[in-house]
C-alpha cells in the first residue's frame, strides 16, 4: 500500500484542482485503489466511491449492470473493465469511472488466465483508456499491488491527457 500512496496523492490533488470526482470498481485489487485514493487528506473532495466488485451478484447490485451487458463478453478483458468503468462513473455520477478485472493468484482463475492477469479501464470526459497488465508472477499480494498501480498510473495518464476544466 505504501508504494501507491505517492500517486495516489497526486492524483487527488489534481481531482481538488480540476473539482472532478472519481469511483471505482475493483476486483482483484480487493479496495487498494480507493484506499489509496482515500488515504490523501481532503478525499471527500473527490472521491464518491468504490466496490469491490468481485462476483456476479456484485456487479448486478453495485454497479447495476444486467448480464445482457456482459453476455458473450469473457471476465478478465479490457472489455469488461470498460463496461464496468463506464457502469460506475454513471451510476455514482462521476466525472471518472475506473476499474480493474484480474487474477491475483496464486492460481489462475476458473476462465482460464493465468494468475498475473488483469485487466484495467479508465473513463473521464471524452476519454476511454484500456490495458492488460501481465506480472507472470503467482504471488497474490505483489499482483494485487502491481494492478493497483497499474491502474492509477493509467488513471494519472488520463487526467494528464484530458485538458483541465474551466472554472
Amino acid at each position: 500500500m505504501q508504494s501507491l500512496l505517492p500517486l495516489a496523492e497526486k492524483l487527488g490533488e489534481m481531482l481538488k484542482e480540476r473539482g472532478e470526482t472519481v469511483v471505482v470498481a475493483e476486483s482483484s485489487t480487493g479496495g487498494l485503489v480507493s484506499a489509496a485514493l482515500l488515504s490523501v487528506p481532503g478525499a471527500s473532495a473527490y472521491f464518491l466511491g468504490g466496490a469491490v466488485v468481485y462476483t456476479l451478484k456484485a456487479r448486478r447490485l453495485t454497479l447495476d449492470v444486467p448480464d445482457a451487458a456482459v453476455k458473450g463478453i469473457r471476465s478478465v478483458t479490457e472489455e469488461l473493465a470498460l463496461i464496468l468503468a463506464r457502469a460506475a462513473l454513471k451510476r455514482f455520477e462521476a466525472s471518472w469511472g475506473l476499474a480493474e478485472v484480474g487474477a491475483a493468484g496464486p492460481a489462475g482463475n476458473r476462465y482460464g488466465d493465468p494468475a498475473g492477469h488483469s485487466c484495467i479501464a479508465v473513463v473521464g470526459p471524452g476519454i476511454e483508456r484500456t490495458s492488460t497488465v501481465e506480472t507472470g508472477s503467482s504471488e497474490r499480494v505483489a499482483n494485487m499491488r502491481a494492478f493497483s498501480a497499474a491502474l492509477l498510473e493509467l488513471f494519472g495518464q488520463g487526467l494528464a491527457a484530458v485538458p483541465k476544466p474551466r472554472a
